[in-house]
């Protein structure tokens, strides 16, 4: 059978799922894209993207998507402030100029996920995202699988291929290997009208970014589109530290007298709009990564892309850069006929374990007393 005779499931619409979709599309295979949301609009956007020219940005331009996403992103959403914990300003480069050359390798220009996200639902073939659909178990049935869905009926396709996150379910399929927690939990939140809500960050924060850093904590806050500030307080405690103090994430008071007590030495009441006028609820995130030295074997019609191959903590900017990458290569891989999807896992993981480790180093420079001095070496060398 011809490969664009053949049904791909993708469980999973995040970005790399999407973009997956689309590229296959464009090659003329049929895709179906099973998303457990119930909408498209169910789900809040997390914080902005920065895409790179070697993989998001390539995945975007070989999806021929590169105009739509022109239009879309956000000029200047990259410029950055480092902050002490009492609000001093230690690194701006909002005096740069704002050019947009997509010919630069080193020009990574931020988009609302939201925006993303829409860009790339909006270019597949209608029906493509199969909604509501959470997938509960699959089995084999021929040379395919039969998928099976709560409250839906059994589907059958040729090729599976997971793209659903960390806690992926489709993982288990391949390799009993799971995510490892890296010490780090980060708190995230949405002010909206942040103009009204928050208008000292908002003052800080100028449409770009900030990252704040003292006693081996730090907070990250970004501008979102629609006047929103997306906001992650970062720190290292126990995995397992919110649900065993029982902490309620709808209770504003509960949470602000946490804050109080675990950054302490910060000056609150520069940071107190983060909690006090935050959407509810705040989302604990325990950052993650998988193991290193991962292997499986593989299989002829299943492997997995994005978060379910290779979550990774986010200090090092490629996640999502290597989920797309991920889908570019992966859509390659099929279009050739080649069924075995070794080549593609090889490369996959041989990448993403450069990236993960990274990753984890990043994580620990920044959660620590040195932190602020690290980042500021970090960025003054490179603005140099």
């Amino acid at each position: 059978m011809k490969i664009q005779d053949k049904k791909v499931a993708i469980i999973g619409g995040g970005p790399g799922g999407l973009t997956l979709a689309r590229l296959l599309q464009v090659k003329g295979l049929s895709v179906k894209v099973y998303e457990r949301d119930l909408n498209e609009n169910i789900r809040p956007q997390g914080a902005p993207l920065d895409l790179h020219e070697e993989s998001g940005l390539d995945a975007i331009k070989q999806a021929g998507l590169l105009e739509e996403f022109k239009k879309n992103y956000m000029l200047g959403a990259d410029r950055l402030k480092i902050m002490g914990k009492n609000g001093t300003i230690h690194f701006n480069d909002h005096n740069k100029k704002l050019e947009e050359n997509f010919e630069n390798p080193s020009f990574r220009p931020e988009i609302d996920r939201g925006a993303l996200r829409e860009i790339l639902l909006n270019s597949l073939n209608k029906n493509t995202v199969v909604w509501n659909s959470h997938f509960l178990s699959m089995s084999k049935q021929g040379n395919g699988w039969s998928l099976n869905f709560e409250n839906k009926d059994s589907v059958y396709a040729d090729i599976v291929i997971g793209a659903d996150g960390a806690n992926s379910k489709i993982r288990s399929y391949l390799t009993p290997t799971k995510p490892i927690y890296s010490g780090i939990t980060m708190l995230e939140g949405n002010i909206s009208n942040a103009t009204i809500n928050s208008p000292i960050v908002n003052s800080f924060l100028e449409g770009g970014k900030i990252m704040a850093f003292g006693n081996g904590k730090n907070i990250m806050i970004g501008q979102k589109a629609n006047n929103t500030i997306g906001f992650y307080i970062s720190l290292k405690i126990e995995e397992n530290y919110f649900s065993s103090h029982k902490i309620d994430f709808n209770d504003k008071e509960q949470l602000t007298h946490w804050f109080k007590k675990e950054y302490k030495d910060w000056n609150f009441k520069i940071w107190e709009e983060l909690l006090i006028n935050a959407k509810q609820p705040i989302i604990p995130r325990p950052i993650c990564y998988m193991p290193l030295d991962q292997n499986w074997i593989t299989q002829p019609n299943l492997t997995i892309i994005g978060d379910a191959a290779h979550v990774m903590p986010p200090f090092a900017g490629e996640g999502v850069n290597m989920a797309m990458l991920d889908a570019l290569e992966l859509s390659e891989n099929l279009i050739s006929e080649n069924s075995l999807f070794q080549e593609y896992e090889i490369k996959m993981r041989k990448r993403s374990l450069k990236i993960t480790q990274l990753s984890l180093d990043n994580g620990e420079k920044m959660h620590n007393k040195n932190a602020l001095s690290f980042m500021l070496d970090f960025f003054n060398n490179k603005a140099v």
